[in-house]
């Protein structure tokens, strides 16, 4: 019995399943666990290769999943394991659904997101790099992203859907206006990042086409519907900060603020009128219009006429193929409906096997048994086809409801815009009416302040008055003054005897007149300047008078006209509560009618989608075929390129070849180490066309590198061909010969190799390996063509150039040695002028010597850097071997100081000693300072423009240069110390001798002259010799040609 009553208890368990296994395994880990793989679910297949947009179940589901953790560590760690680097639809989807939960997820999704900025950047650099497909679309989505984060971060009162009311938006500045100035920077910053990205997606789409129902296109065109959303709130914002900046800062310092808002004005408009024609956001979103002109703003009244845009989303207009969307009871009966399949996978779910062996133990019968269990089946598909249908109505009338809150929501929006624009304008009526009202008060002071004038004029009349009657009574005073002193003059003639006294009294009465006369003056004057003053006053304040009547005026006028707009606007309101109640029976009906046309629209778009399968089959096979033939013809027309790059390049080298029997080239002549160089330079540029056209073999559609290596081939063939006839016109007969004939033989190889070239069956055999041949026979004549005149070994030449600079240090410390040894002796012997004029002269010349000495060591220094800097791995003697010819050069200036220096201390010691000449010696100062410069020029032709080195022998030869200077100078001041002069007395000599002394005088002249010429002339012809000897030395003649 307890056996049969346990099989019993067993029998009824299974009917019950789901609830005892619910309520057994409500833990925290597995619901942590169910969620965490419903989570990873839903983002990969949010988030995938397929081209096609991102579904709103799938990326709604992610957006709950991050309110649900509070936060999206879920969301990261799946994402990390995805290879966002290496698939560029995959990176788009993923900026996608990241910019989704960004606006719409949890707060928290941004301070989870932060830790992962640095890599958003790294992402966004190296998808930079493709400038097709979605790798530009990538790099730029993810700068915006970057740029959101940022922003957020420095602004944490923004949420993500930067959804703010204006009372928010003023809190978010602190009312600072440097606050306001920076967000307003940063707004222009992040509408910038989001203009960019929706017109590189409008670029990137081929608009000729309807490329916004393709799946592709879909795929591009989705995420701009977040884009359309931020950039709606972004421009109302810096429409109202901008205006809140004019308010309180001067126009001119917001310039720029103005000039980078019209732009961006200009391209949001262009970008929202542009998306509001395509058909893929016709019916996903309502794309606003922006004004036809931007705002004024500096007109404070234009922040009335602004009305900030907004974005209605409809009801089912969420994505094209937006499917029912589960809520988080549904995740869950999924993950207990998942439990339970493998439940059944592990113990079974058949009763059909009588895996509790009922018929063994309790004798029931199995007709019975299975009629019960058939009855319990039956019951089981009514209740969940019940439940399948109670689904599908709560689901559908959910939708319903939340297209209508949807809708409501907008209304609401809008309803909640109209009346903030009421009150807005009722605010600033209110402010414009407290200004009437403060200039009405300023109008009755004014009119206070102009009667207290008047009377103060009134008074100021009547002082005037009495002060003309007080200037009357002094003029009369001064007439009667006159008077008596008319009568006072004709009493002093009368009586002589009394002229003392009348004499004084007279004085008293004129300094009496002159008082009284200049005091009366000086009052007039003064009350001619207070009337003056007084009617200026009148003036002003009567015309003050009328500008704050006329102001009083306008001020009435425009308090009347904004009563009667506010009385405008409240029935304007009331019109649009009564439009909007018309507007919500309307849609009840619109909805019955859209329900049937969304069934005759999923039929239509069944077939329309069997037909579309088709002509994707159709048009696949086509441009398979097209292309095909594309790559064919492109093949043939990059040969044919090639051919008539060869043909050019052969007729270049048969001119070559017919220049070789021109007369006018028989006078042409070269040098072997330009020849040289000419073959080394063709054998490399074989080498290129070798590999150039290895790569032509391999894909005969590109032949952008051979062309190039075609033609520098036969420049370079030809140039070789021409230098060697012109080196054989300097050469013996044997060599000659040889050479010319070698470059015949080149030329005529080089125009075999070309002509396979051409031709289509021999272009892959063609072989330029006589044509190396040649080049190697042409090479090795040219180095037994080389002059061997100054020639020498490696460790000679080197160990030349350290003992011609150790020998020109040695000769410059002997001369200097010798100057003193003679300026010893010239002040042991020498007195009075002799010896200041030899001091004068030695001490110039020692500091010539010092000055010489510090160039000669600055060059061993820049000698040494040169040697160490462009050696490389070489030895210096390899070096200076290598560079012969700069090498020779260097030796040839370090001798022609030292013998210079040598050269210049016996004409010093000649002076001295009286037997030689002043301008020798100046003569010798020259030639020491050509050398310097010869000297410095040598090393400054290796040498680095930047160095230091060259720097002090630059500055060492300029102090050259001045003890040079100075030597002349003490030379020519002590040869006119020392010469003596004639006096030429000429008063004793009659007018025959002095025009005979003067004809004397003309013939030396001219004597002088002709030999002056002469002399320059021969001067000239030893500079013409000297350079052509020299030539000769270094081998000029044989580094160019003619």
């Amino acid at each position: 019995m307890d056996r049969v009553s346990s099989s019993m208890r067993q029998a009824a368990n299974p009917l019950p399943r789901v609830l005892s296994r619910r309520a057994g395994g409500g833990g925290l880990e597995a619901d942590r666990e169910s969620f965490e793989r419903a989570q990873t679910v839903s983002i990969n297949k949010a988030i995938n290769t397929q081209e096609v947009a991102v579904k709103e179940k799938h990326a709604r589901t992610c957006i709950l999943g991050t309110h649900h953790e509070k936060g999206a560590q879920t969301f990261w760690s799946v994402v990390n394991r995805l290879p966002l680097s290496g698939n560029a639809v995959l990176c788009w989807k993923f900026c996608h659904v990241f910019h989704k939960l960004l606006r719409d997820g949890h707060s928290n999704v941004l301070k989870d997101s932060v830790r992962y900025k640095n890599e958003l950047s790294d992402m966004s650099r190296m998808w930079g790099h493709l400038s097709e497909g979605y790798g530009q679309l990538c790099s730029i989505y993810l700068k915006l992203l970057r740029t959101k984060m940022e922003f957020h971060t420095k602004n944490p009162r923004f949420p993500g859907n930067l959804q703010m009311s204006d009372r928010q938006l003023d809190e978010a500045g602190e009312n600072d206006v440097n606050n306001f100035f920076q967000l307003t920077v940063e707004m222009f910053d992040y509408l910038e990042c989001e203009l960019n990205l929706f017109q590189t997606v409008f670029s990137s789409l081929d608009m000729s086409r309807s490329v916004s129902v393709t799946a592709a296109g879909q795929c591009r065109l989705a995420p701009l519907i977040q884009v359309i959303l931020d950039c709606s709130h972004l421009y109302d914002y810096t429409v109202k900060l901008l205006f809140k900046l004019h308010s309180c800062l001067p126009a001119d310092t917001l310039q720029g603020h103005r000039d980078r808002f019209l732009e961006q004005f200009r391209k949001l408009k262009d970008l929202f009128y542009r998306s509001s024609n395509l058909q893929y956001f016709k019916r996903l979103i309502q794309i606003p219009q922006l004004p036809e002109n931007p705002p004024n703003f500096l007109r404070a009244s234009a922040l009335s006429e602004h009305i900030s845009p907004v974005v209605v989303i409809p009801a089912e207009a969420s994505s094209p193929d937006s499917e029912p969307i589960t809520d988080l009871v549904e995740m869950e009966t999924a993950s207990q409906s998942l439990f339970d399949n493998k439940f059944d996978d592990i113990f079974g779910s058949s009763f059909s096997s009588d895996p509790f062996n009922f018929n063994s133990q309790n004798g029931m019968n199995k007709d019975d048994k299975d009629r019960l269990i058939e009855q319990l089946y039956r019951e089981i598909g009514a209740l969940k086809e019940e439940l399948e249908s109670f689904k599908a109505e709560s689901e559908r009338r959910g939708l319903q409801l939340r297209g209508r809150i949807s809708e409501l929501e907008a209304e609401l929006a809008e309803q909640r815009h109209l009346k903030q624009q009421a009150l807005d304008d009722s605010e600033f009526l209110r402010t414009e009416l407290e200004e009437l009202k403060k200039q009405r008060e300023d109008t009755e002071k004014a009119q206070r302040s102009l009667t207290e004038i008047e009377r103060r004029a009134q008074a100021n009349e009547q002082r005037y008055s009495k002060l003309k009657e007080k200037y009357s009574e002094l003029v009369q005073n001064h007439a009667d003054l006159l008077r008596k002193n008319a009568e006072v003059t004709k009493q002093v003639t009368v009586a002589r005897q009394a002229q003392g006294d009348v004499e004084r009294e007279k004085k008293e009465l004129e300094d009496s007149f002159q008082r009284v006369s200049e005091q009366s003056q000086r009052k007039s004057q003064e009350q001619a300047e207070v009337l003056e003053t007084l009617k200026r006053e009148l003036a002003a304040s009567k015309q003050e008078l009328q500008v704050l009547q006329g102001t009083l005026e306008t001020s009435m006028q425009a308090g009347a006209e904004q009563n009667a707009r506010i009385a405008g606007l409240e029935q304007e309101r009331d019109s649009l509560s009564h439009a909007a109640a018309q507007h919500s029976k309307e849609l009840a009906a619109l909805q019955a009618e859209l329900q049937q046309l969304q069934d005759v629209l999923s039929s239509e778009k069944e077939s329309n989608r069997k037909q579309l399968e088709t002509l994707q089959t159709q048009l696949q096979d086509k441009q398979e075929a097209a292309e095909r033939t594309l790559q064919q013809r492109r093949a043939e027309e990059q040969f044919a390129l090639l051919q008539g790059s060869v043909q050019e390049a052969e007729r270049m080298v048969q001119d070559a070849l017919g220049r070789l029997e021109d007369p006018a080239h028989i006078s042409c002549t070269g040098s072997a180490d330009y020849l040289l160089s000419r073959t080394s330079a063709a054998s490399e540029c074989i080498e290129r066309l070798q590999d150039a056209h290895s790569k032509y073999l391999a894909n005969r559609t590109d032949v952008s590198a051979l062309l190039p290596c075609v033609a520098l081939f036969a420049h370079l063939i030809s140039d070789t061909i021409l230098q060697g006839s012109a080196t054989s016109h300097m050469a013996p007969m044997e060599p000659a010969d040889r050479l010319l004939e070698t470059c015949k033989q080149c030329g005529s190889e080089a125009i075999s190799y070309l002509s396979s070239l051409q031709d289509p069956g021999s272009v892959a055999s063609a072989d330029c390996t006589a044509v190396t041949d040649c080049l190697r026979r042409i090479s090795t004549i040219g180095e037994e063509l080389r002059p061997r005149g100054l020639d020498v070994e490696q460790e000679e030449l080197g160990d030349l150039v350290d003992k011609e600079m150790a020998a020109t240090s040695a000769a410059i410390e002997t001369a200097a040695a010798r100057i003193e040894e003679m300026l010893s002796k010239a002040r042991a012997g020498d007195t009075g002028v002799k010896l200041e004029v030899n001091e004068r002269i030695l001490g110039s010349c020692t500091g010539l010597m010092q000055a010489i000495q510090v160039l000669v060591l600055a060059s061993k220094d820049l000698q040494r850097e040169i040697v160490e800097s462009g050696r490389g791995a070489a030895s210096p003697k390899e070096f200076y071997a290598k560079n012969s010819r700069w090498t020779e050069g260097l030796i040839s200036a370090s001798k022609a100081v030292g013998w210079g220096a040598t050269v210049m201390v016996d004409a010093a010691d000649l002076v001295v000693q009286g037997k030689g000449k002043f301008e020798e010696l100046m003569v010798c100062s020259h030639e020491i300072a050509a050398s310097t410069a010869q000297l410095v020029a040598a090393s400054k032709v290796k040498a680095d423009k930047d160095s230091t080195n060259l720097s002090k022998l630059q500055q060492a030869s300029r102090s050259v240069n001045q003890a040079t200077a100075g030597v002349v100078a003490s030379t020519k001041s002590g040869k006119s110390q020392i010469e003596e002069k004639d006096s030429m007395d000429f008063s004793s000599m009659t007018l025959t001798q002095i025009k005979r002394q003067e004809m004397d005088s003309q013939v030396r002249v001219l004597e002088l002259e002709n030999q002056l010429q002469k002399e320059r002339q021969k001067l000239g012809e030893l500079r013409k010799k000297h350079y052509e000897l020299a030539g000769v030395a270094e081998g000029w003649e044989e580094d160019g040609t003619d």
